[in-house]
């Protein structure tokens, strides 16, 4: 075990000590572009000029250093007991959770992360995170699989533009507390489309060409064996834009995930013209004047769909089980899953007694009854969630909502909403309580 170990790490050695050298000359080329820009920075902690400089040059010597020791086979790699609680805090209900948890403390605390200094410090340390772990051999067959890698620049990419987005809205949301207009109208310079706009397009197009091609070199296609019954892939995983879709499956039936869910994204998309009330921050980004819409799209898109990407992406192992991303994947691994219905809890737990069911040679009506009996349960939470929830938001956190949409408008936003909160909702309740269905018709294919 200790020979192999070592044989994957000579393997991974050069290209390792590489990226610690390529994060070398990025802190380098950030301490140069300080020393270059002067005083008036945003790039550092309200130090000297010089001692920013300084700050960033030790920063990329300390990748310096640690390149050569990868290099001849000493990369530093994280301890047991680190990986051992990442993998314990990279389940489900944790990893969600926190994600969450996050994304609130990102919100409420946005002044701070906003700031370039505090952003290309976490940047370093997460890439830093990045090569410890790449010293684990799972971790490695995992991001360095070919179809895993375009993910991975995928988050970091989404991680950038989110940041910058909030970049922009909080200077924004300051100028016109200052009664300054925002960044973007300041910017009225007119660019010609010839041959201005064609000449940016033309090289940005030869580049992303360039870099396809490298890609296309350096990385194998990522085609398996052509497709038999006798041996399928498992895990068998749909494409990477198509994770968060299985991933919902796993938790409703396919008429819901797969068809209801979608319709309610592009109906809820389409609506959100005739719902907006709030004439402000058209153009330009903001946060204050857009705080709902703020919230409710990061948490929709982030939380709802790019987590669950990320966990069907790394998380997700063979027999469809959930592994630490330091975990191995044991193809042996079998989880029993003793999922129950909400009517058998209701039933069979809470009262002691058997599921209602019609008598033998019943007529169809009298077992439609005994069916909506066994389920009245789930039935009731069901109705009670999307008829008294909406009255209840509107008497209290929606009040202002209420009063300038209208009651049709309302009603519609509200019902968007709790639609999309029956996702994480259901999820926690099956990770939480084994619950499958909180309403299970399985005789008329009717699950929720």
């Amino acid at each position: 075990m200790h020979g192999s170990h070592q044989a994957f790490i000579h393997d991974i050695a050069t290209g390792l000590g590489l990226y610690y050298l390529l994060l070398c000359l990025m802190n380098w080329a950030a301490a140069l572009w300080l020393w270059r820009k002067g005083p008036v920075t945003y790039f550092h902690f309200g130090l000297m000029p010089f001692t920013n400089v300084l700050l960033w040059l030790l920063v990329g010597m300390f990748f310096f250093i640690l390149a050569p020791f990868t290099m001849i086979g000493w990369p530093p790699e994280l301890a047991d007991f680190i990986k051992g609680g990442v993998n314990t805090l990279s389940g489900p209900v944790t990893l969600t959770v926190g994600a969450l948890a996050s994304l609130t403390i990102l919100f409420l605390g946005r002044r701070f992360f906003v700031k370039p200094v505090v952003a290309w410090a976490g940047f370093n340390l997460a890439l830093l995170a990045m090569g410890l772990s790449m010293t684990d051999p799972t971790f490695a067959e995992i991001v360095r699989k070919p179809d895993n890698v375009p993910i991975v620049v995928l988050v970091f990419l989404l991680g950038f533009f989110t940041w910058l987005a909030g970049y922009q809205a909080v200077r924004n949301d300051d100028r016109m507390r200052q009664g300054l207009p925002p960044m973007e109208k300041l910017d009225d310079e007119k660019t010609l489309v010839w041959p201005d706009l064609v000449y940016t397009e033309l090289i940005c197009m030869i580049a992303l060409t360039a870099l396809l091609l490298v890609w296309a070199i350096m990385l194998q296609a990522p085609l398996e064996d052509p497709a038999s019954s006798v041996k399928t892939p498992n895990p068998s995983k749909a494409p990477w834009y198509f994770l968060g879709l299985q991933e919902m499956l796993v938790y409703f039936d396919p008429w819901y995930a797969g068809v209801v869910l979608p319709s309610v994204v592009l109906v809820g998309l389409m609506a959100i013209p005739f719902l907006d009330f709030n004439r402000q921050g058209s153009g330009y980004y903001t946060i204050e004047q857009r705080r709902f819409a703020y919230i409710v799209f990061q948490t929709g898109f982030l939380q709802l769909w790019v987590v669950l990407i990320v966990l069907g992406t790394f998380l997700r192992g063979p027999n469809w089980n959930f592994f630490g991303p330091f975990e191995h994947w044991d193809v042996h691994k079998v989880l029993p899953l003793n999922n129950i219905d909400l009517s058998q809890y209701f039933w069979v737990y809470g009262l002691q007694q058997s599921l209602p069911r019609a008598p033998e040679g019943s007529s169809t009506g009298l077992q439609l009854a005994y069916i909506l009996l066994r389920e009245s349960p789930g039935i009731i939470a069901v109705l009670a969630y999307f008829m008294f929830l909406p009255p209840l938001m509107a008497a209290t956190v929606f009040r202002k909502f209420f009063v300038r949409m209208g009651f049709l408008r309302y009603m519609v936003m509200s019902n968007l909403l709790l639609l999309m909160a029956t996702l994480p909702i259901k999820m926690v309740l099956r990770w939480t309580f084994n619950l499958k269905y909180i309403i299970s018709i399985p005789e008329y294919f009717l699950n929720f």
